[in-house]
């Protein structure tokens, strides 16, 4: 399927234009400081969109819709544990990482466990952030290659090097502004398509209602207690510790928190980019749902192919290329960049931002100076950009790239959420019991992740893990809190410090 020449200018124009700016943020003379942390200075409904943009990636883009038009709005539940999980953020995380004044999220499990904590937490958080850009340009590409027979591997490249050059050299200053801007055109963008589909249907707004209730398409799953099946309160949970893992000790977020200009303006960023998801994570899954009700009211428009529930999520680009206004095609699939891109970017600088703080100026070179220090932030910029291009080359091929990445993501977070919960909740845990309480979550981890593939067939098959793969995160974060919380409460003396 071949784009008009009017949206392939409003796409290209976009591209570019995004670069340009992010670029011109280098023409400032900076320290490393102000690369990492915009000097404290950024306003706070910016670094909120930056948050926001954060959270939306073109996963969530494409995802969303693709999940409501083939099931229900269970995947919402998610969304719904946001708002508890930022009243945690606002109330104790922010505060305590403005307080130590430290740009990297790490150095406070430093000064709770000692530097083993700080290394293994900054290395979990450096190959998350490898896998989750490379799955995001992969996944990012996978429809535009269906629609327009763009190959995979270019659209990989070209995004990747688009992103890499303004993140590099722009720092965290072009990262928030981008992703400011990126975060109003992809909301603009999906507004923008809701009200073509609503107002496309042959009876009117109130049709795309009546046959998405007839279909149960508002179902938010089963309330059942069972932690098997993608349930309301699995997701929920799961929710609860995700996002408390992303507000608590994801570099990515508490880097925003220390860029904004006063502990207030940190809190109103925290609460707007983090609440503004919620209703637009809300607007992704109703346009799957919308579009269910229209290829129900026009089936003869959506190809046979895309019938087929494992394309669900070519659903709605498809929608976006065939049945959009010209001009307005190209907007929409800027905003599936700006998705993708606001997320690729925002983890570029946060991992040269702990690349620096947590290994080079720790280990490596104490008494680094301004420019040295400059020389490896735009060094390791380039590094990571190059390396989740490659990974992302690397899903090329595999049968589920969202499966991919969430097993990839199980295992490499390696439950540091449970590592910063004991510190921060249990004020007498040792650094002993903290080890051994990683040691036996990373266990519980990697049997969650790769039992299923490791004991099947064999005489360990009984041992495989049968619960939900959303609850390894949980499993492994309370299994790392609560040995730590025994062996420091009840074996104290045996495991001080």
């Amino acid at each position: 399927m071949d784009l008009p020449i009017i949206d392939l200018i409003v796409f290209f124009v976009y591209m570019a234009a995004i670069v340009l700016f992010g670029v011109s943020f280098s023409f400032r003379k900076r320290t490393a400081l102000e690369y990492t942390t915009g000097g404290g200075r950024l306003p706070s409904w910016a670094i909120g969109m930056s948050i926001f943009a954060t959270f939306v990636s073109s996963i969530s883009f494409l995802a969303l819709p693709g999940n409501a038009y083939l099931s229900n709005w269970n995947g919402f539940v998610f969304s719904l544990s946001i708002p508890l999980a930022a009243w945690i953020a606002v109330s104790y995380f922010v505060p305590l990482y403005r307080k130590l004044k430290s740009e990297s999220a790490y150095y406070y499990l430093e000064t709770r466990f000692g530097s083993w904590a700080r290394v293994y937490a900054s290395i979990c958080y450096l190959l998350t952030q490898m896998a989750r850009m490379g799955a995001i340009m992969y996944l990012l590409a996978l429809p535009m290659n269906a629609l327009f027979g763009w190959s995979i591997p270019v659209i990989i490249t070209c995004t990747g090097i688009s992103v890499i050059i303004y993140a590099m050299m722009g720092g965290i200053e072009a990262v928030i502004w981008t992703d400011a801007i990126q975060g109003i055109i992809l909301i603009g963008g999906a507004v923008l398509c809701l009200l073509v589909i609503l107002f496309s249907m042959p009876n009117g707004p109130g049709e795309v209602i009546s046959i998405a209730a007839e279909a149960n398409k508002f179902s938010l799953g089963s309330f059942d207690f069972n932690f098997v099946e993608s349930t309301f309160w699995l997701i929920l949970i799961y929710g609860l510790f995700i996002n408390l893992q992303n507000f608590g000790i994801d570099q990515s977020y508490i880097q925003r928190y220390i860029t904004a200009k006063t502990e207030k303006e940190a809190i109103k960023s925290t609460w707007l980019g983090s609440l503004l998801y919620v209703p637009v994570s809300l607007l992704f899954f109703f346009i799957g749902t919308t579009l269910f009700s229209y290829y129900q009211a026009f089936p003869d428009l959506l190809p046979a192919d895309l019938q087929l529930p494992e394309n669900a999520d070519k659903v709605f680009p498809y929608f976006i290329v065939s049945g959009l206004p010209k001009g307005v095609t190209g907007i929409l699939i800027a905003s599936i960049f700006a998705a993708g891109m606001s997320t690729v970017s925002t983890s570029i600088n946060s991992s040269a931002t702990v690349f620096l703080s947590d290994h080079y100026r720790k280990y490596i070179n104490k008494n680094a100076t301004e420019k040295q220090s400059m020389r490896v932030l735009f060094l390791s910029s380039f590094v990571m950009g190059g390396i989740s291009i490659v990974v992302a080359l690397a899903f090329n091929g595999v049968s589920s790239a969202l499966e991919a990445w969430w097993a990839l993501s199980s295992i490499f977070s390696g439950g540091i959420l449970g590592l910063f919960l004991l510190g921060f909740i249990v004020r007498k845990a040792s650094s002993k019991a903290a080890a051994i309480g990683v040691l036996c979550g990373v266990l519980v981890i990697g049997w969650m992740s790769l039992s299923a593939v490791l004991f099947q067939g064999t005489a360990l098959e009984g041992f495989q893990n049968t619960l939900h793969a959303n609850l390894t995160i949980v499993m492994g974060t309370l299994t790392i809190f609560i040995v730590g919380f025994i062996l420091s409460s009840f074996f104290q003396r045996k495991f001080e410090k």
